[in-house]
């Protein structure tokens, strides 16, 4: 095969077939905003309904986290084996399925146990979906496209939010993972219908019927087909020049970065409703902040998005990170004051989201074809971890008498810490 077939959709136009699968991971992504508020906003009532304490809501939180780093760490490299789309759908019907049983859960081991298969279900498939973004998008494209990705997340939690707020007031706290469950799986289907494989998996893993695939995704892309495709690299070679690039100085302040930002993100969205609730705002009020700090992370992925076409995505990444932690430990002063909380709450989703949009916009590109769905579930995986950790420690933190304001307030340092290894990632990339 003369031709470079990743090289012409990496420098070509934006065709209406990649927009498609763009939206389609946009989409998906919102998976992961169902999820989280699914179980935030449903925290205050499983408490009452159980008599729980802080610590064992706080597992609550985490135990969706766990599964996503286990879906992300394992699911990932499969993807890069058995094909992206064949793990992204069965990774979507786990999560869909996983929302749907917490409905009938009958106590905090069933509830636990299906937070973590739920988060099995939507680690699997983000790990996959921003690598199909990544490649699908041409080249002047690529950042701004991966940002308006991550924008799914902040679109899922607030319209899932939204509608879980008025059927968690009217019908209790289950209706808040009957709400999620039905519009994960509402994805499929068109998950199904329109979420092409990855061109560079076809290319370089050769799997059945590969030449008939890749004519296919060219004539979708109005591309001329080929009579052949070159001969692969075997998986040994491949494996043996791959894998020093993925283990090395930038791989390791990248997990760096995904662990302290999604510690400090997943703190703000798990815990946010529950703190605003328990410095004295009622318990619709809490929700309505939870929303408020959604819809301001639609906003804050959409700047990203739109500077990322002109600036430089690691300076970007890092004055988000920057930003966000000065917000954080402002909005430890507002707890208690409704205008001055959700407006407050408002630009903290603003500065959040925009940064986890900036994981999104910066990872991929950092990983070879080969190993880029395993080097980004690797470093999702990883920034599971801190996700995991941060909700369980602020409940226990909680047990032992801190306040609200002293948790927003420690959790501003995980931000300052992604900023510095942001700044540091971009030198370290070059080297």
């Amino acid at each position: 095969m003369s031709r470079d077939l990743r090289l012409e959709l990496a420098t070509g136009p934006l065709t209406p077939f990649q927009i498609a699968a763009i939206a389609i991971c946009v989409g998906l992504n919102m998976l992961d905003g169902f999820d989280i508020l699914a179980m935030s906003f449903s925290a205050s009532g499983v408490k009452a309904d159980w008599q729980l304490h802080d610590g064992q809501i706080g597992a609550l939180l985490s135990g969706g986290l766990v599964g996503m780093a286990v879906g992300s760490l394992t699911l990932g490299p499969c993807a890069d084996r058995w094909g992206r789309r064949r793990i992204v759908l069965l990774a979507a019907a786990i999560a869909g399925a996983g929302m749907l049983l917490s409905c009938a859960a009958r106590n905090f081991t069933d509830l636990l146990v299906l937070r973590v298969i739920t988060g099995v279900g939507i680690g699997g498939t983000i790990a996959s979906v921003a690598v199909i973004v990544s490649e699908y998008a041409p080249d002047r494209w690529r950042r701004t496209a991966l940002a308006i990705y991550a924008t799914g997340y902040s679109i899922g939690a607030t319209l899932g939010g939204a509608i879980t707020t008025i059927a968690v007031s009217r019908y209790g706290w289950r209706a808040a993972f009957l709400t999620g469950g039905i519009m994960s799986l509402l994805m499929l289907p068109l998950a199904w219908w329109h979420l092409p494989e990855s061109l560079d998996f076809l290319v370089s893993r050769r799997p059945p019927k590969a030449l008939e695939r890749v004519n296919a995704l060219l004539r979708l892309t109005g591309r001329p087909q080929v009579n052949e495709l070159d001969a692969p690299c075997s998986p040994l070679a491949l494996s043996a020049v791959e894998r020093p690039r993925l283990l090395n100085a930038t791989t390791l302040l990248a997990w760096v970065v995904f662990f302290s930002t999604m510690a400090g993100f997943y703190f703000i969205v798990s815990w946010t409703p529950r703190l605003l609730t328990a410095a004295g705002l009622s318990s619709t009020q809490g929700m309505t902040g939870g929303v408020l700090l959604n819809l301001g992370g639609i906003a804050g992925c959409g700047l990203y998005a739109l500077a990322a076409m002109r600036l430089d995505a690691h300076r970007l990444l890092a004055a988000a990170l920057l930003l966000t932690a000065l917000m954080i430990a402002a909005f430890s002063l507002a707890l208690g004051s409704l205008s001055i909380a959700l407006g407050a709450g408002l630009i903290l989703g603003v500065a959040a989201n925009a940064a986890m949009a900036g994981l999104y916009a910066v990872g991929p590109p950092l990983y070879a074809t080969a190993v880029r769905a395993t080097g980004m579930g690797l470093a999702i995986g990883v920034g599971r971890f801190g996700a995991i950790i941060a909700p369980v420690a602020s409940g226990l933190l909680l047990d032992r008498g801190w306040s609200g304001a002293d948790l927003y307030r420690l959790f501003s340092v995980p931000f300052l810490i992604a900023a510095v290894a942001t700044f540091a990632l971009g030198p370290a990339r070059s080297r």
